[in-house]
């Protein structure tokens, strides 16, 4: 070969190397240019992240807990989110180990990202050509519970997210972080409610105070929150097992545990215990009655989700007391229910029923409204007295039978007596329960005048201003507690307190609420309440009262009541101090009960004050402004002081009795059969 040719040749190479290096560089270049402008893209992404301090964290809520008088737990008011947020000392340390050692190893190191688990997590999903590995660190986790509200699985959040770990990380302790993370990281779903938090995990899984775990329920619940449906130990136990020993083993690999201590424990089975303990709730009428008085004043999602603890009236002596008094004397084929209330404030000291929770959530004492018979006759007292008519001077006559006109009716009211007396004075009426003599009264009082009485005492169901509502022939009125509160004016001296079951409420931020009426509003004078509370201890005290042989010992006062046709029994009375309305009846259909007020209540509300009212054992104070009293009546048509013995308002019945019942086939109905 030439000289030439060789020359040539060399210079073909070097060309060809040239080119070859050319384009590599220019490979490079782009590469280069590639990677560049993917980084100005990254941060311009990450750029584009809100910053963490204009955010508002979700509130992820916690679940309200009730609880009694004395500060025993009633229960968790229900929420399909259970989750009750705990300082970080109270997770025991070994949980903490696992749930970095399964979730973010470098916890202690990184600034809110991993960058090594990153590059290990794209080399091991190479190698397996699918997504087998996360790198999301703990606060990433946290940072998307927290502030990002529907999070798509795009680089663009990932790389957004990241940002917003760095910074969360700078305002914030690793112990806040990981606090935060174990009260918010989601562990599953059963049965619809799905356990938010390591507390309400615990409960949840294993029936135990987070504080009480063992390695082995510790390391299952970190091996949850990465795929909480799929490691569901009571849906996919063997899957839940397998993701425990994983967890165990990287706690081993990561020197927090022994490979021994791990081995071990992963022959252990999971020690699985469903919990109720956000489900279950004691005394259930009363928890929901509370519930609703909850909702009213809060709204529903607070009271759901507000982490609400809520400190009730319910005192757990009486509340036994109550039941006991109940289970003692029962009336077959009836139900009972009692209501007691603190005279003073209104609250609501027991509410108890004769029915189980679990057969009928319908609550007697609140939701039943029930005709109330003789013991409404309080009312029209109260209405008398306050128009100045003296118990004591004022007589009616009390035949048999009454036929009373009304104004405007073509027809007489036809009103039976039990008792039967040429007259008789409004205390002794009211000792012995006489129709007659309170149907009168009612007509001089004016319906419209008891009613508005009944109302401002506490009733607040609806009144129709009938004149048998005078001796209990109401329509819509009245519940037990309506019929305790009322009472409980007339023992407090006139003042009214709305009937509660809230002591206080306390707020995750410690702002407490009282909502007791505890300052309550005078309806009626002093003089009139204690006049009133004077008569009504007859029932109790007088031979031959309705309710004699049923005092406590204590100066009480009280008015037995039974509805028409002898389908409801009462007996509401008190003291100074407690008030307390006990009915019986059947609460679906109109039964004849078999036996009154004074036979089927009285009993249960005598063995219950007992124990409720024997102390502070004293009499009602003397009113600063004594009432002023007569014996004229509103109309004064009716009633005298002196009344003619012979003078009577009977007279042979204007009607035939075709039906045999004893009364005019034209007699009013509400009330004509009304006994005390």
């Amino acid at each position: 070969m030439s000289a030439r040719m060789r020359n040539r040749r060399q210079r073909s190479r070097g060309s060809v190397g040239k080119k070859i290096l050319l384009g590599v560089l220019g490979l490079l270049s782009l590469v280069g240019l590639a990677v560049g402008g993917f980084a100005i893209w990254v941060l311009d992404v990450a750029s584009s992240a809100p910053a963490i301090d204009s955010l508002k964290a979700k509130d992820g809520g916690a679940n309200s807990k009730v609880y009694d008088a004395n500060g025993n737990s009633l229960g968790f008011v229900q929420s399909d989110l259970l989750r009750t947020p705990i300082k970080l000392k109270k997770a025991p340390k070994l949980l903490q180990q696992a749930t970095i050692a399964i979730e973010d190893e470098n916890f202690y190191e990184h600034d809110g990202v991993d960058y090594s688990a990153i590059v290990r997590a794209a080399v091991e999903n190479a190698k397996a050509g699918e997504v087998e590995q996360g790198a999301s660190t703990i606060t990433q986790q946290l940072v998307r519970n927290l502030y990002i509200r529907a999070p798509e699985d795009t680089i663009q959040r990932k790389i957004q997210e990241a940002k917003m770990a760095r910074d969360y990380e700078d305002e914030h302790t690793k112990a806040q972080i990981l606090t935060a993370y174990l009260n918010t990281a989601t562990y599953g779903t059963n049965q619809g409610r799905t356990a938010v938090g390591v507390k309400a995990a615990s409960e949840v899984f294993f029936a135990k105070d987070v504080e009480d775990l063992g390695l082995r329920e510790e390391a299952l619940l970190a091996g949850l929150p990465q795929a909480p449906s799929d490691y569901n130990p009571f849906l996919s136990p063997k899957l839940a097992q397998q993701r425990r020993n994983q967890v165990l083993d990287a706690m081993a690999g990561q020197g927090y545990i022994t490979p021994a201590k791990a081995a071990k424990v992963k022959q252990e089975p999971l020690g699985l215990k469903r919990g109720f303990g956000y489900e279950q709730r004691d005394e259930q009428y009363f928890f929901d009655f509370v519930q609703d008085e909850l909702i009213q004043r809060y709204g529903l999602k607070t009271v759901q989700q507000g982490g609400l603890k809520v400190y009730t009236t319910l005192d757990p002596k009486l509340q036994a007391a109550a039941q006991q008094a109940i289970a003692a004397n029962p009336t077959y084929n009836a139900a009972n229910a009692l209501v007691s209330t603190d005279t003073d404030t209104g609250a609501i000291l027991a509410m108890a029923s004769s029915s189980t929770y679990d057969t009928s959530q319908f609550n007697y004492a609140v939701q039943g409204q029930r005709q109330p018979g003789s013991s409404f006759k309080t009312f029209v007292l109260t209405a008398a007295v306050e128009q100045g008519i003296d118990p004591e001077t004022t007589y009616y006559p009390a035949p048999a039978t009454a036929y009373l006109t009304l104004p405007g009716a073509t027809e007489p009211w036809s009103v039976a007596g039990d008792v039967t007396a040429s007259a008789l004075n409004i205390s002794d009426a009211t000792t012995y329960s006489v129709n007659t003599v309170y149907a009168e009264l009612g007509i001089d009082v004016g319906p419209e005048n008891f009613d508005a009485t009944a109302q401002k005492l506490g009733i607040t169901s609806d009144l129709n201003g009938y004149y048998a509502e005078a001796i209990g022939g109401t329509e819509t009125c009245c519940t037990v507690l309506e019929m305790a509160n009322a009472y409980a004016t007339i023992a407090n001296g006139g003042v009214h307190h709305d009937p509660t079951a809230i002591r206080k409420v306390v707020f995750p931020n410690d702002k407490v609420d009282k909502p007791e009426d505890v300052k309550g509003k005078r309806v009626i004078s002093d003089g009139v309440a204690y006049t009133v509370a004077d008569v009504l201890k007859g029932p109790l005290d007088a031979p031959g009262g309705t309710a004699y042989g049923q005092g406590i010992g204590c100066p009480a006062a009280g008015k037995t009541g039974t509805s028409e046709e002898q389908v409801d029994a009462w007996f509401v009375g008190f003291t100074p101090h407690v008030s307390t309305a006990v009915w019986t009846g059947n609460a679906e259909n109109r039964i004849p009960l078999p036996g009154y007020g004074a036979d089927l209540s009285a009993p249960i509300w005598h063995d219950y004050m007992v124990v409720a009212a024997s102390e502070p054992c004293d009499d009602f104070p003397a009113p600063k402004d004594p009432a002023s009293l007569s014996a004229s009546t509103a109309s004064g048509t009716t009633a005298t002081k002196d009344r003619d013995p012979t003078d009577s308002t009977t007279s042979e019945p204007p009607a035939p009795d075709t039906d045999g019942d004893g009364y005019p086939d034209t007699a009013y109905a509400p009330g004509v059969d009304t006994t005390p």
